[in-house]
């Protein structure tokens, strides 16, 4: 006979939110240096990002990267942005008005968009019709 025995790993949480209409993901990545990874299921300039990640680099368009310590930027990547076998993005849901803090990070969900800030004054506004990094 023979007993078959499944592990189970548990995968360690990384905190993040998701607006109320589920097309915008911001969740926090605890490397160094600490960063959100951001992005859109749904936008109008999608195509746009992925022309350009896809002449600059060669990759695919995944959204942005928001660093507690400089300007955010868009991430250009040929997979997925996270150890997928140790860790697992646990999303709240933010609802208008409200704001989600964690570490350095401050996001605000409004109808117009999801604003993710930092306590050094970088950040990223994300709607569907636009987008912005500073």
């Amino acid at each position: 006979m023979t007993l078959l025995v499944a592990a189970v790993i548990a995968l360690a949480p990384l905190p993040g939110v998701v607006t109320p209409t589920g097309n915008i993901h911001c969740f926090y990545m605890p490397a160094k240096p600490a960063h959100l990874l951001c992005d859109i299921h749904r936008a109008a300039y999608a195509s746009r990002e992925q022309a350009r990640c896809g002449t600059r680099a060669g990759l695919d368009w995944h959204g942005w990267e928001v660093d507690a310590r400089r300007p955010a930027t868009t991430v250009c990547s040929g997979g997925i942005l996270y150890n997928s076998n140790a860790d697992e993005p646990v999303y709240r849901r933010l609802a208008y008005g409200r704001a989600w803090r964690f570490a350095a990070f401050t996001c605000v969900s409004r109808r117009s968009g999801l604003t993710c800030r930092t306590s050094s004054g970088h950040g990223l506004f994300v709607s569907f019709a636009s987008w912005r990094a500073w």
